[in-house]
């Protein structure tokens, strides 16, 4: 928990204050240790301001509490005092009770390591106060910036093909440390950024199962995050929300203002990427499978998935790297939907009708028409052609969406589909060369595209073609050809 004693605003360093050039302000006595920060200024003349001072304060005084011949013994009690409440430094003002500061001071401070900074008679405390709040204002905006800027990075990153390991990595480079994500179990299964070393990665691997829930205990007994420092190194351990055991562990040099609000920002998308969506219950899903297992058909069970009509969408990562089950997870995630299903390169993905599909970045999708449960199928094809067209044309989402009747459905479907049987029948024993006629012609003849749709080099597509021609022995140049070619392809 925040202490309520410290400010909301970020604390300054004392020696950027002692570098404002139109303060003038002097350290004569105690520590030059850059680590020493203000958090406000407070004036005082009390002999005592212990009961005045909350920590972290520089005390701004011009001698008026000291009396007349006050020796080493007053000056001992009055900077002890203050260096017990937690005082950062003493300010002391040369104007108007004093002419210089009292060299029985400058010991004090010296002997009880309290910086004690020399205040000039040009320079009142208001204008020290009024610098301390503008460097503060300062260093808010800056923190804040530096926030916002992680948040964008860290959910672009979530949006990515690999989504773990590269909200990982940005997490780890925005706290200049490391950042590891640990299972259920309690083994590290992603991490980024340097390795804090031996001693530090086994104390974040402990600090990790003091967050983590056990199972046997209510979800609240535990912290959701616990913090330690060992061997100089920053270790933080969050538990994340899904409530399925995953912790996030971040081991950083030094702890910076904002750190746990970047963190912690990690930790909800980390929750989101790990857990379960489901579009119905988890004991609705199950049943669906088993009943699909048992012989059951799909319209029987598509009511149990929440919806009578769904879109197939097929997605390719835009990288070579293959999709592994969190990257398949995350792209349910980003379309809405748990039913998904890794195919080799390719995600499948079962959208709900009502849901639209949009573009997700890194990824090239391909997208069905609307289909009942016994169309599913058909509705899976349809989003594996316009993904190849997707990929080829190099378009991030293609959709295979509803036209009005055309020429072709004025064909009675029985007729329709007896052509097409009889005009396909020479290569309909070879469903490469069917699929390499029906990609190219949906690419208008273009051999580069066509590779590229189905992963063979172009000398291959050119091979199929030929080889197509000649068994349907026609002529693939003319326009009349393949228009009666195409219309028999879309029946099969």
């Amino acid at each position: 928990m925040p202490d309520p004693t410290v400010p909301p605003t970020p604390p300054v360093p004392l020696d950027a204050l002692l570098a404002r050039a139109d303060l003038g302000l002097r350290r004569i006595a105690g520590p030059a240790d850059p680590a020493v920060v203000v958090h406000w200024a407070h004036t005082s003349e009390m002999a005592d301001p212990y009961p005045y001072l909350l920590g972290g304060e520089l005390l701004l005084s011009a001698g008026v509490h000291i009396p007349d011949g006050a020796g080493a013994g007053y000056f001992d009690a009055y900077v002890s005092r203050i260096v017990a409440a937690g005082g950062a430094a003493l300010g002391f003002g040369v104007a108007p009770v004093h002419d210089t500061v009292p060299g029985a001071l400058v010991e004090a401070c010296e002997m009880h390591g309290l910086p004690l900074l020399e205040v000039p008679p040009r320079t009142t405390f208001s204008a020290v106060a009024r610098a301390l709040w503008q460097l503060m204002a300062q260093a808010r905006t800056a923190e804040l910036r530096r926030v916002t800027e992680a948040q964008q990075s860290l959910a672009t990153a979530a949006a990515r093909p690999d989504p773990v390991p590269a909200v990982l990595q940005q997490l780890a480079r925005r706290l200049g440390g490391r950042a590891v994500l640990y299972g259920p179990e309690g083994t590290p299964i992603a991490g980024a950024g340097p390795d804090p070393g031996a001693e530090a990665r086994t104390a974040l691997a402990k600090l990790a199962e003091v967050v983590r829930p056990s199972g046997q205990e209510p979800s609240d007994a535990r912290p959701s995050s616990a913090s330690d420092t060992v061997a100089g190194v920053r270790l933080v351990a969050h538990a994340l929300g899904n409530g399925e055991g995953f912790v996030l562990g971040t081991a950083a040099p030094q702890r910076d203002a904002g750190d746990h609000t970047i963190a912690s920002v990690a930790a909800v998308l980390l929750s989101l990427l790990t857990g379960e969506r489901h579009g119905g219950s988890g004991a609705d899903r199950s049943s669906a499978l088993v009943r699909l297992l048992l012989g059951a058909a799909p319209a029987e069970v598509a009511p149990l998935l929440g919806g009578d009509r769904w879109r197939v969408v097929r997605g390719r990562p835009d990288g070579r790297a293959a999709p592994d089950p969190v990257a398949a997870s995350a792209l349910g995630a980003a379309l809405g939907s748990s039913l998904v299903d890794v195919a080799g390169e390719v995600v499948r993905v079962l959208v709900p009708d009502g849901r639209t599909v949009e573009r997700v970045p890194g990824w090239t999708l391909g997208v069905s028409a609307a289909a009942a449960p016994r169309d599913w199928p058909a509705a899976d094809a349809q989003a594996s052609r316009a993904l190849a067209r997707a990929r080829a044309t190099r378009t991030p989402l293609l959709r295979h969406g509803d036209r009005p009747a055309a020429l072709t459905d004025l064909v009675p479907p029985h007729d329709a589909d007896a052509h097409a049987r009889a005009l396909l029948a020479p290569i309909e024993r070879s469903p490469a060369l069917v699929d390499t006629l029906r990609t190219w012609l949906s690419l208008h003849g273009s051999w580069d595209r066509t590779a590229v749709a189905l992963d063979v080099h172009r000398n291959t597509v050119r091979q199929r073609i030929a080889r197509c021609a000649a068994l349907l022995d026609t002529d693939l140049d003319d326009p009349d050809v393949r228009m009666e070619l195409w219309f028999a392809l879309r029946r099969t």
